[in-house]
């Protein structure tokens, strides 16, 4: 293998130290041992990690998150162009291909030549989207039209959600397409009213275990009301148009801050472990009054 290339904001340096890395002749041995299947955990987590940026506001943690991700695609890519089924340039091609034929308010009538000369269409009879929402309507009809050109056979509003999603997206995504059909609740009254009859079957279940623990039917009655609840819950958020991702990101956040605030309190009593709980209480208690304390301070 020849030396990686000297501009390292040049994609091809990026691709050349990959290949490098993969070269059985002098590369590195864990890159080398890597499968697809065992590289996918980390994809997904640099992802996420993209994701805590962007709600840091860390704009530097963001350019750095931003290249580690691009290297798990550059990852995938190499091992694909080592077993001969596609290359780099492929995915870039691939990609390309989709945003010009999913967009064509935009690159209608001159199509790919307005997307290779950075030009907006001008012809007459062109499609144009009037709004956001039209643009999504578009877009989920075009996806629509390329499974069946690719001979799909699923032809259910819920067709195209993918299973490797997390499952909390994967609920909002069945739901928002069942809606699109009209199999959704006018609004968040009757869901909230759904949530709390899910929590009377979760506690009725509980209740069973805990008379039988050893009853498999009853735990499994359980997880599927716990389920169902979960369900709910993301359905609650998607009418009330609140990113469930973030909402859950913001809650560990507020828990992971208080509870480190309760350690620090507690330092001086010894800490936590061995204490009753209703002493941890009371420093739960006190690091939520200073943590409110603190945004007044704040607020003018």
């Amino acid at each position: 293998m020849t030396d990686a290339p000297a501009d390292p904001r040049d994609i091809r340096t990026l691709l050349a130290i990959m290949a490098r890395l993969r070269d059985p002749d002098g590369g590195c041995p864990w890159d080398r041992e890597q499968t697809f299947a065992s590289i996918a955990p980390y994809t997904i987590e640099e992802a996420y990690e993209v994701a805590d940026a962007i709600d840091r506001g860390d704009l530097a943690d963001l350019r750095d998150e931003l290249g580690d991700l691009l290297l798990q695609v550059v990852f995938h890519a190499r091992m694909a162009e080592e077993a001969g089924a596609f290359a780099f340039a492929d995915v870039v091609a691939a990609i390309c291909d989709k945003l010009v034929r999913r967009h064509p308010h935009v690159f209608a009538a001159q199509g790919r030549a307005n997307a290779a000369g950075g030009r907006r269409p001008g012809a007459a009879g062109e499609s144009r989207a009037g709004d956001s929402d039209e643009v999504l309507r578009d877009w989920e009809a075009i996806k629509r039209a390329e499974r069946a050109a690719r001979g799909e056979a699923d032809t259910s509003a819920l067709a195209g959600i993918s299973r490797g999603l997390p499952e909390w997206l994967r609920a909002v995504k069945l739901q928002q397409k069942a809606a699109k059909v009209g199999f959704d609740w006018p609004g968040p009254e009757p869901v909230i009213a759904k949530l709390h009859e899910e929590i009377e079957e979760v506690r009725a279940e509980l209740a069973a275990v805990a008379e039988d623990p050893a009853d498999a039917a009853a735990r499994d009655r359980l997880e599927d009301e716990i389920g169902d609840l979960l369900f709910v819950c993301a359905n609650l958020a998607r009418h009330a148009r609140v990113d469930v991702g973030a909402a859950l990101r913001r809650a560990n956040a507020k828990f992971e801050r208080r509870f480190r605030a309760m350690e620090a309190l507690a330092a001086a009593d010894g800490g936590l472990a061995g204490q009753p709980l209703a002493a941890q209480d009371r420093y739960w208690d006190l690091a939520k009054a200073a943590e409110k304390a603190a945004r007044e301070d704040t607020t003018p």
